[in-house]
């Protein structure tokens, strides 16, 4: 990350999220998820018995998605 402070996220195609850096996870109360460590890969097909967190199941499922930028909504304008 170049010396900056905060996260990074990169979307892997057909595969989790990767966060890197300073970040904090909450569950949707608010309460804080202790990742355990500085890099964890986020669940995006929804399998995971550990969610939120990536336990490989989503190549099992044949999860496809892109790994790349997003048309819609959020990347507009």
């Amino acid at each position: 990350m170049d010396g900056e402070s905060g996260a990074a996220i990169r979307v892997y195609e057909d595969g989790p999220l990767i966060v890197r850096g300073d970040f904090e996870i909450q569950t949707q109360d608010g309460t804080t998820i202790d990742p355990g460590r500085s890099t964890v890969a986020l669940c995006r097909c929804g399998k995971s018995a550990i969610k939120p967190f990536c336990d490989g199941r989503h190549t099992v499922a044949g999860f496809r998605a892109p790994g790349g930028k997003i048309r819609g909504p959020a990347s507009a304008g």
